[in-house]
Formats: C-alpha cells, sequence, structure tokens
C-alpha cells in the first residue's frame, strides 16, 4: 500500500477527531492548551490502536465485529452528544463557572468522556485495521501514520475551535452535543446502507 494511500486513509479517518476536537474547543471557552493536547493525544492514540486491534480481531473474529462497530460507535457518541445537549439546556446549570474538577460538566476535561470520545471517533480506525487483516498488510507502519495524523488534526480542531470560541459568545453545548450524535447517526448510516 502506497504511502499517498495511508495519508488519504489517516485523513479521513482524522475527521471525526478533528470535528469533536473543533466542537469541545469552540464550546468550552476555558480550555487550556494541556487540554487540547491531552485530547489530541488521546485521539492519535487511539486512531494508533484501534487499527491494531482491528487488525488482530480481523485474523479471527471478522465478521462479528463488522456487524457491530458502527453501533458501538453510534451508542457511545449519543451518550456523550446527549449529555452535552443536556449541560446546554438552561434547567440544567448550577453555575455558569466551568471548572475541570466540577463532575457536573461532561466535557473532554472529564477523563472517563475523553475515553469514550476516543473509542467513538476510532472504531471506523478499528474497522480499517479488519480490512487490512483482510488484504494482509502490515499493520504497524500504516498505524503509526494513522495516529500521528489524527494527532495532528486534532490539535488543528483545537486551535480552530479557540479561535472561532473567542469570536463566538454563545453557550454552544447543544450544538455540540446535536454534532457529536450527527457524526454517530453518520457512522450508523453509512454502515447499515
Amino acid at each position: 500500500m502506497s504511502f499517498i494511500v495511508i495519508i488519504g486513509i489517516a485523513l479521513g479517518l482524522s475527521l471525526d477527531a478533528f470535528t469533536v476536537a473543533l466542537t469541545n474547543s469552540t464550546i468550552i471557552s476555558d480550555l487550556k492548551i494541556k487540554h487540547g493536547l491531552r485530547m489530541a493525544a488521546f485521539f492519535g492514540l487511539f486512531q494508533f490502536l484501534m487499527p491494531i486491534v482491528g487488525w488482530a480481531a480481523g485474523m479471527t473474529f471478522n465478521s462479528y465485529i463488522e456487524k457491530i462497530d458502527h453501533w458501538i460507535a453510534f451508542l457511545l457518541l449519543l451518550f456523550v452528544g446527549g449529555r452535552m445537549i443536556f449541560a446546554g439546556l438552561p434547567f440544567s446549570k448550577k453555575d455558569d463557572k466551568s471548572s475541570c474538577e466540577d463532575e457536573n460538566r461532561k466535557d473532554c476535561r472529564n477523563l472517563p468522556t475523553l475515553f469514550m470520545l476516543s473509542i467513538a471517533t476510532s472504531i471506523d480506525a478499528m474497522a480499517v485495521g479488519l480490512s487490512f487483516a483482510m488484504i494482509k498488510i502490515n499493520i504497524i507502519y500504516p498505524s503509526l501514520i494513522i495516529g500521528i495524523i489524527t494527532f495532528l488534526i486534532s490539535l488543528l480542531g483545537y486551535y480552530l475551535g479557540k479561535a472561532v470560541g473567542k469570536k463566538i459568545k454563545i453557550e454552544l453545548d447543544i450544538f455540540g452535543g446535536i454534532i457529536l450524535v450527527g457524526i454517530g447517526i453518520k457512522i450508523l448510516l453509512e454502515h447499515i446502507s
């Protein structure tokens, strides 16, 4: 498989992570660079690992995983997006100040949420790993490229979101949640049709 093809696959796989990073850094006005780096690192790491997991699973369990991967991604994104939508509703707000330690605020600074977002945005990478197993491609090199590109694209999403967030001074939790649910629906519809 050529380097250009691997780059194209990596760019395609990184778009969900880019969208999530962009959305989070837009709606969370006080998101720090350490959070942006951590988010990009999580997304890059999971995009690196999931093709390997998919490749390994593809050796024995291809038909089972392929049938449910889209449902897993959909349910994870629906859960995280739903929590964001709920957090954006006027009756759910307890305090206008956001804090990394505030457990009522469900965003990418919360490690369990970041973990779920990382899994949800990398399910497609697992499917790519499955397909690589079918065509007998060595998985480490493509996975490394996918992980690095996802890290860089997610970091770009973080910075773009910060730039947009400074210009838009409205609460966007509901909008961000709708985007995440939309990504989940997109994944589900692509695999169903």
